[in-house]
């Protein structure tokens, strides 16, 4: 199987919403053919418990006034590892100790890859 177009939509609002709040290392995985009722996992890390949960609630409110429905939300009073669960979308937004520890990468390194178009930064010279 491969992701839906729906799935690749919601993974360019969530994106797009974690680099707003300055996610970084984001990693999306096609996980629809082990997992047939998900399409896609994105991984981001947070510099801190604040950023992390700054950048869950973003993608969250981001993708809530995109129509999607959040189905579950799991570690956001922590905000060590926050898990927003859109059906399609599985989003997985980790301190950057905790992302090291479970390397979810590792477990789900036989995914393929799926790109994530972010816009260029604009650097000024001086």
């Amino acid at each position: 199987m491969v992701a839906t177009e729906q799935g690749r939509e919601m993974l360019r609002i969530a994106a797009l919403a974690a680099d707003a709040k300055g996610g970084e290392d984001l990693v999306a995985l096609d996980v629809s053919d082990p997992l047939p009722l998900v399409d896609i996992f994105l991984l981001v890390t947070g510099r801190s418990e604040r950023n992390v949960a700054a950048i869950a609630d973003e993608i969250e409110d981001r993708l809530v006034e995109s129509g999607y429905k959040r189905l579950r939300r799991e570690g956001r009073q922590e905000a060590r590892w926050v898990l927003l669960d859109f059906g399609d979308l599985v989003v997985h937004v980790f301190h950057e100790q905790e992302r090291m520890y479970y390397g979810l990468e590792r477990l789900w390194k036989d995914c393929p890859v799926v790109p994530i178009e972010l816009p260029a930064a604009s650097h000024v010279e001086s």
